[in-house]
């Protein structure tokens, strides 16, 4: 059995608050046998503070500041072990310009789960823990600030499908390894 050389190591999720990028992630690490790293998990983990109290706390520079802390430790771990990974990101990591450079250093691949922003909010509304989704006047202004970014992403996939038609169409993009017999 052999494994493609061109295969990619590191795949990341990015994209708004609410497009899936934790369930997804660990749906497709389950489909392809890749490791998969929550990055807000890692904060809270490592912190012992939950996002809500970091910001509320210290505010959101300094939760800039752990994330990109944590953003740097895993993408290390996941060179130095060689493992491939599928990395879930927070909505904001890709929007910091340090955090662009590590990802490009470490060269992963950047995939943007891209969902309506009504479909965002629809989603985001029950939620009561994210700090950055005040009202809804707010929430498409930081979308549309966000968009930008986004769009640099090495690849876009629709995301405001069913979990399980998302990693599809990952899947469909050719970036895993396929094994040859």
């Amino acid at each position: 059995m052999k494994i493609d050389s061109r295969a990619y190591r590191l795949v990341c999720l990015t994209g708004f608050m609410g497009a899936g990028k934790s369930t997804v992630a660990r749906l497709l690490a389950r489909q392809t046998g890749w490791e998969h790293v929550d990055l807000d998990k890692r904060i809270v983990d490592s912190t012992g503070l939950s996002i809500p109290e970091i910001f509320s706390r210290s505010g959101e520079p300094a939760f800039r500041q752990i994330e990109t802390e944590q953003l740097a430790r895993v993408l290390g771990e996941t060179a130095e072990v060689g493992k491939r990974r599928i990395l879930s990101l927070g909505g904001g990591t890709t929007v910091q310009p340090q955090n662009r450079d590590l990802l490009r250093e470490y060269q992963a691949t950047l995939i943007w789960l891209d969902c309506d922003v009504d479909e965002l909010l629809r989603r985001c509304a029950q939620i009561t823990d994210r700090p950055l989704f005040r009202d809804e006047a707010a929430f498409r202004a930081l979308y549309e600030q966000r968009l930008p970014v986004y769009r640099l992403s090495d690849f876009r996939v629709e995301s405001d499908v069913e979990p399980q038609r998302i990693v599809e169409q990952i899947l469909s993009l050719g970036i895993f390894p396929k094994v040859a017999v």
